[in-house]
């Protein structure tokens, strides 16, 4: 068995972030996502990947590599635009080859892994098996239907009327079967290939498909409350260690990382809290569920459930709270007077002013 990973989509969703990094590499307790996806598979056996990339292909290939760090054998997949999750398996086409594959969402997070449904779908060979978990507004999910046993009987990309609560997971195994269905697809409103209709496709031609509910944790980090969640859910396993320098006036509480090459002075961390190697934290705070990068500097400021991207700093600023900062950003009070806020935004951004 193959895996085929999709990390071509082009994050409009976290935006200004994603205009200059790729969404699968935003960090999670200081770890890509799309690391945790490859670690998943690299736990069930499989070796070889085919990594599916588009603009962003570059900084993706420079930070995994040749695979050989998590133990697998990577092949970069080119996909010249978002077409949709079916057109990547169509990208894919001849390294699938005859094999099954798993298909996996490069912005997922999955708590507990796949090695379960994997080796399930080994020993049973459904033409596809799926992952479902219940969701409270599954217009913004592909949603599956089931009959009273169970079984698939429809399934549907973002419906405005959803027939269940049941949204795909960003997990998909498929025997070969699967390639006759994507080389039927005609575009969907969207102007995408879908995987939905790939599957349906299956069920309709009488093959089987099977699913999976599953009750553990499933995000897809593809907006920034997501982000913060996942990092939030992460930061509670963290093993407190400090490998780093921590002054006599500092106060280390609860589940803190210091890494090699960050300085602590004068400052208090509240865990879960982990301090990226080379980062300085100097007559600050930081607090719960924050995550600071490698060589961020925070300076007299407050910071709370939050990410903190590398090379940035945070001077002088009182209090930081949900929130989501790239890299070699700099952020610092603003003058007492005039009252008036002085902006440099990115398309796209959001911002929120207190009055």
């Amino acid at each position: 068995m193959k895996a085929l990973v999709l990390a071509g989509g082009a994050g409009t969703r976290l935006r200004p972030i994603t205009h200059t990094s790729a969404k699968q590499l935003v960090p999670v307790a200081n770890k890509p996502v799309l690391f945790y996806g490859l670690e998943a598979i690299a736990d069930t056996g499989i070796r070889e990947v085919g990594l599916v990339v588009g603009d962003t292909q570059a900084e993706i290939e420079a930070a995994v590599g040749d695979g050989s760090a998590f133990g697998l054998e990577v092949t970069y997949l080119r996909q010249e635009a978002p077409l949709g999750l079916a057109h990547g398996v169509l990208v894919a086409r001849d390294y699938l080859g005859d094999d099954d594959f798993v298909m996996y969402l490069g912005d997922n997070f999955i708590v507990g892994g796949i090695d379960g449904i994997v080796r399930r779908f080994a020993r049973e060979r459904p033409a596809a098996q799926i992952m479902l978990t219940k969701v409270s507004d599954p217009r913004q999910f592909g949603v599956a239907e089931l009959d009273e046993r169970g079984r698939v009987v429809g399934l549907e990309e973002k419906p405005v009327r959803p027939k269940s609560d049941l949204a795909l997971v960003g997990v998909y195994l498929f025997t070969p079967a699967v390639h006759e269905a994507v080389a039927e697809l005609k575009p969907s409103w969207r102007g995408e290939l879908e995987i939905t209709d790939a599957i349906q496709w299956l069920i309709e031609a009488g093959l089987p498909v099977e699913s999976t509910v599953i009750s553990g944790y499933w995000k897809d980090t593809g907006n920034v409350v997501d982000m913060l969640e996942v990092n939030r859910l992460v930061l509670e396993s963290l093993e407190p260690r400090v490998s780093g320098s921590v002054d006599e006036a500092s106060e280390l509480i609860g589940r803190v990382v210091v890494e090699p090459g960050a300085v602590v002075t004068r400052s208090r961390v509240v865990g879960p809290a982990v301090i990226g190697p080379g980062a300085r934290v100097e007559d600050g705070y930081v607090g719960p569920f924050t995550s600071i990068g490698a060589d961020c500097v925070i300076a007299r400021a407050e910071i709370e459930y939050s990410i903190v991207l590398p090379r940035s700093s945070i001077r002088g600023v009182s209090r930081i709270e949900p929130s989501l900062i790239g890299h070699d950003v700099e952020v610092t009070p603003a003058s007492a007077s005039p009252r008036a806020h002085r902006l440099v935004l990115g398309d796209h951004s959001k911002v929120q002013i207190s009055q």
